[in-house]
């Protein structure tokens, strides 16, 4: 038998053995979990930040992407996009008009919330309410570089200016390429006429045209053209991305860049790089010229900060005013190499809405507090690991029939109700005839996606479908009457509209270097 003091060392070697052993397994445990939770956040992060690439196309239709309509030959550089990432085919914007759509998107609130439920004016004061928080406020916070190129349409004047939306940089026009004259004013129909020379030099009896004030280029705060030459905007605009990209890029800092492109706004224009390239004449070539435009951003991502990018492209509105899915169904892809698979085509019932909520968590930012959100955090679908959705989606009046902003269509899995039906503008230049329906059209998009046939109201479908479309309506209702809502400020002031020299009939102003 060994001396205690032998025994006692031993005791104490094998006490001071089980301490370590159990600081190991701690050490182990806490480490496979942060394993875990690391992990989780590398699908969203990877090892940093990712940047975001938001290019947003304005009346785009869903069969103009050639993956999505085999008759569309015109989007080569999108397809080979979809085919290295996630395409949606049941992507929705948030309102079928141009002001709505884009405070949605940035806002992921619809306009029964945010306050903007129809478009700003040439002369508007205000704009995206102040109180509503930008996705780039949010990134901007987080650390993000931002950038917006091309059209903004959520006010010009004073602090509803992108600058002060959370924008660092601003390189685009403040609204509509149809919302002043130019001296290439492209294909429309009817036509508009070039921006007059001299004072009365010039008339137009349609009442959208304007002949009165040039389409301004802006630069941050300074007007640096107007008019505008449209015919050389994409160059421009692909030019600024690329020296964006360029330059947060061998910064380090994590950014976020908003392009949104006129493109296919009326009027109609391309470079004549882009002439002659389509069958499908005028409209074919200006959206060659886009196709064109995402192809280089794209290459410039893949060759720079392609493991650590997410572009998102979609469609703002694809038809005028209407909640038929003419006016509201957008392309959507979403392209991550190494983090969201490849050639997949996703049937899940996602919105514009999405985008804000997706990219704040991927950021690892917070939603602003004190507000309620109708976008959700998909990045588990984008990621491929979830089919999970919405349920339900809402369609508000966008200058059709009614008033501004109600809700008059709801989807509801495969279901869409229709309240009201017309009012919007016809192809001869008159609205529609407005129709409310009581009880509401329903039709099933699985049996008829066309929305040619609605359910028979007598059909037992028809009345099981109904109470929980009334159910879903009436909750959303009632959830946007207890939140913290904005309204906008629609008064109209012409001192307000962009003018680099009010001494020239249309505000006309020599280009600057930019």
């Amino acid at each position: 038998m060994g001396s205690p003091c032998t025994v006692a060392k031993g005791l104490s070697c094998r006490m001071e053995g089980l301490f370590w052993q159990l600081v190991l397994l701690i050490t182990l445990y806490v480490g496979f979990f942060l394993c875990l939770s690391n992990n989780f956040k590398g699908k969203a992060a990877g090892s940093k930040k990712p940047n975001f690439i938001i290019i947003l196309a304005d009346d785009m239709g869903w069969g103009d992407l050639g993956v999505n309509w085999e008759e569309s030959e015109d989007t080569p550089h999108l397809d080979k996009m979809a085919q290295e990432g996630m395409r949606f085919v049941d992507f929705h914007t948030a309102a079928s008009t141009c002001s709505p759509s884009r405070a949605a998107l940035l806002t992921g609130r619809l306009g029964l919330r945010n306050g903007v439920t129809h478009n700003f004016a040439v002369s508007s004061v205000g704009g995206l309410p102040l109180n509503e928080t930008t996705l780039a406020e949010v990134l901007k916070g987080a650390g993000y570089r931002t950038g917006i190129i091309g059209k903004w349409h959520l006010g010009h004047n004073g602090f509803y200016h992108p600058n002060f939306r959370g924008f660092d940089d601003y390189f685009g026009i403040p609204y509509s390429n149809d919302m002043g004259c130019t001296d290439t004013p492209g294909y429309n129909l009817p036509p508009c006429p070039s921006c007059p020379q001299q004072p009365k030099t010039a008339s137009c009896h349609r009442r959208d045209c304007y002949t009165e004030i040039a389409l301004p280029l802006l630069e941050n705060l300074t007007i640096v053209e107007q008019p505008v030459n449209l015919t050389s905007l994409t160059q421009r605009y692909m030019e600024k991305a690329i020296e964006f990209i360029q330059h947060a890029s061998e910064s380090g800092q994590p950014f976020f860049l908003y392009i949104a492109l006129s493109h296919m706004h009326v009027p109609l224009t391309f470079h004549q790089d882009h002439a002659n390239r389509s069958s499908k004449g005028p409209y074919g070539c200006t959206l060659r010229e886009m196709d064109y435009l995402v192809g280089r951003i794209k290459d410039k991502v893949d060759s720079t900060v392609r493991e650590s990018t997410v572009i998102w492209f979609t469609g703002g509105s694809s038809a005028k005013q209407t909640t038929w899915e003419g006016g509201h169904r957008v392309p959507a892809i979403v392209y991550w190499p190494g983090r969201i698979p490849g050639n997949v085509t996703s049937p899940v019932l996602l919105s514009i809405l999405d985008i804000f909520p997706t990219l704040v968590f991927l950021a690892n930012a917070s939603l602003p507090s004190n507000r309620r959100f109708d976008g959700l955090d998909v990045s588990q679908v984008i990621f491929g690991n979830s089919l999970e959705g919405h349920k339900t989606i809402f369609h508000p009046n966008s200058g059709a029939a009614g008033k501004y902003g109600v809700i008059q269509t709801v989807r509801l899995e495969q279901y869409k109700a229709f309240y009201v039906t017309g009012g919007a503008k016809a192809c001869h230049g008159g609205p529609g005839p407005e129709v409310h329906h009581d009880p509401p059209l329903i039709f099933n998009l699985a049996q008829s996606v066309q929305e040619k046939v609605p359910l028979d109201h007598s059909a037992a479908e028809f009345r099981t479908v109904l109470p929980k479309i009334e159910r879903t309506l009436a909750a959303l209702l009632q959830d946007i009457a207890t939140d913290n809502v904005s309204s906008a400020d629609y008064s109209q002031d012409p001192s307000v509209t962009p003018c680099c020299n009010p001494q020239h009939v249309v505000c006309r102003c020599e280009p600057t270097n930019s």
